[in-house]
């Protein structure tokens, strides 16, 4: 897709799942991103998203106006509504998951398919915006993290979430890999209790293991790359949807209770060939990677050109006030 004529503002709440998704629609769309993160303090926090940005956060909605922006999280909603007023309403805006605020929240919604929001504003595809490229892949394979390239194959990647009610079984399914001549690499997340995090770096310290401790540089991407199998504990959205991008077998430790929509969501990625719930041994099959990504950022440019078109038959240029 060839990149929009436009400016694009990302406003982030400084969540890293959020920002992975805002990203990479602004990759996809070809677009440099200008980013502005938004801490708001007391009652602003409390009343988000429903009640006004903190003013200390009014770099957010401050000019030159961007043509686009594209927020995620509820702390970013009332900065974004603030930037379409102030704006004169030139800035075409978009929010990515699903808002409590409505339909008015933004021009567009990217709410994914199991959060079952509708409207002729909604875009729901399966899986959320992500980063991860054909591209990315191809160029993390062509020259592997060095500290991943020496582990035996076939390799497993091991993308750690908060884990709740599975923490016992991780170390123990990590030796177990390692046991079976597996190589094992395994990466915590933000949210990765720091305990976990300890004894998967005891159990993958064993010959043919690799534990990132958050040394050095993140091999998140390298390790999506070059791993032969992935398993996944099933409490985040983003890493499943990431790993279904790869096109290698997935494995979804499931929560002990999933919410209904996270149900919805693993049948929908399950019906499309992607993944498969762990139930101990492994799983071989083959699918085309699953990423919603691209057909998001056509959606987008799409709905930015009808957007601009009234405004250019006004004489007015998005994002020159």
């Amino acid at each position: 897709m060839a990149p929009l004529p436009a400016t694009l503002r990302i406003l982030s709440d400084g969540s890293a799942g959020h920002e992975a998704q805002t990203l990479g629609l602004a990759e996809a769309l070809g677009l440099e991103p200008d980013i502005r993160r938004v801490a708001p303090k007391g009652l602003h926090d409390l009343l988000a998203p429903f009640g006004p940005p903190d003013p200390l956060d009014a770099e957010a909605f401050a000019p030159p106006y961007p043509d686009i922006a594209i927020a995620a999280g509820r702390r970013t909603i009332p900065p974004l509504r603030r930037l379409k007023r102030d704006s004169g309403g030139r800035t075409f805006t978009i929010y990515v998951n699903a808002p409590a605020t409505g339909l008015r929240t933004a021009d567009l919604i990217v709410a994914p398919r199991h959060d079952r929001l509708t409207g002729p504003n909604v875009i729901a595809p399966l899986t959320p915006p992500n980063r991860v490229t054909p591209e990315r892949l191809a160029a993390a394979r062509a020259t592997p993290d060095s500290r991943l390239a020496a582990l035996p194959r076939p390799r497993v990647a091991m993308l750690i979430g908060d884990a709740k009610g599975v923490e016992e079984d991780l170390d123990h399914i990590a030796a177990a890999l390692l046991a079976g001549g597996y190589g094992v690499m395994a990466t915590p997340s933000r949210r990765t209790p720091p305990e976990l995090s300890r004894k998967l770096g005891q159990a993958l310290a064993a010959p043919g293991g690799w534990f990132w401790d958050g040394g050095g540089e993140n091999p998140y991407f390298s390790m999506l790359a070059n791993a032969d199998r992935i398993i996944v504990t099933g409490d985040s959205v983003n890493m499943i949807g990431e790993a279904a991008a790869t096109g290698v077998p997935v494995h979804v430790i499931e929560p002990l209770a999933p919410r209904r929509k996270f149900k919805a969501y693993l049948a929908g990625l399950q019906g499309a060939g992607a993944i498969r719930i762990w139930k101990g041994p492994f799983e071989d099959w083959t699918y085309a990677p699953v990423n919603s990504t691209p057909m998001v950022a056509r959606r987008i440019a799409e709905g930015y050109r009808i957007f601009r078109t009234p405004l250019q038959a006004q004489g007015s240029n998005p994002g020159s006030q």
